[in-house]
């Protein structure tokens, strides 16, 4: 298996930016390379500086397209497809996207392995979740999380690697909590005052 990766890995490099998009493609549906498709963008950014945008929008598109294959293979396959999740990840999972809508989503996407994003991808497919909220809660996570690394490629080079493996955990945990806040603030304002009656 490693020396499939190693191939697979020589030969994204060698394409660029379709590489990445290959490879985002087949880790958000068939297959899985934890953190090949990250490793990747920051080494090619570091290589060319100026490809930053460029690199983290064939990222986010593979991951997209992965994704929403992985979705609607989901939706056809109906309860099938969640059989090799246990039953309580499963109703976690479910509890949340149904709760938290898009943001459940959003919020998978920006969290690193072993995080089991796929779940989400998943659950929202067999519980038809509204397609084109799933889509936009994976393209705005995924290229945030794109940039920010091309970002910190172009910013510390080769030590961004090391530094985005010792904070992106803290990064990932501080931007949840920041959604979470921001969701739960915004339901609290929505909720009408309730009057009462004066006799």
């Amino acid at each position: 298996m490693s020396r499939l990766v190693a191939w697979i890995k020589g030969f994204a490099l060698a394409l660029g930016g379709p590489g990445l998009f290959i490879i985002g493609y087949l880790d958000s549906s068939f297959l899985s390379f934890p953190e090949l498709n990250d490793l990747l963008l920051m080494g090619m950014v570091i290589e060319h500086k100026r490809r930053l945008l460029y690199y983290a929008f064939m990222a986010t598109a593979g991951s997209a397209v992965g994704c929403w294959l992985l979705y609607v293979i989901s939706r056809r396959a109906g309860a099938r497809a969640l059989n090799r999740f246990s039953e309580r990840k499963q109703a976690r999972v479910k509890n949340l996207i149904e709760r938290y809508d898009m943001v459940a989503v959003l919020v998978a996407t920006l969290l690193p392995p072993p995080f089991p994003f796929k779940l989400f991808v998943v659950t929202a497919g067999v519980f038809r979740f509204s397609l084109l909220r799933f889509m936009l809660a994976i393209i705005v996570g995924r290229a945030f999380r794109f940039l920010l690394e091309g970002y910190f490629a172009v910013r510390y080079g080769a030590q961004a690697k090391e530094i985005l493996a010792k904070y992106y955990p803290w990064i990932g945990i501080g931007l949840v909590v920041g959604i979470i806040v921001f969701v739960l603030l915004r339901q609290k304002l929505k909720r009408p005052e309730i009057v009462p009656d004066h006799p």
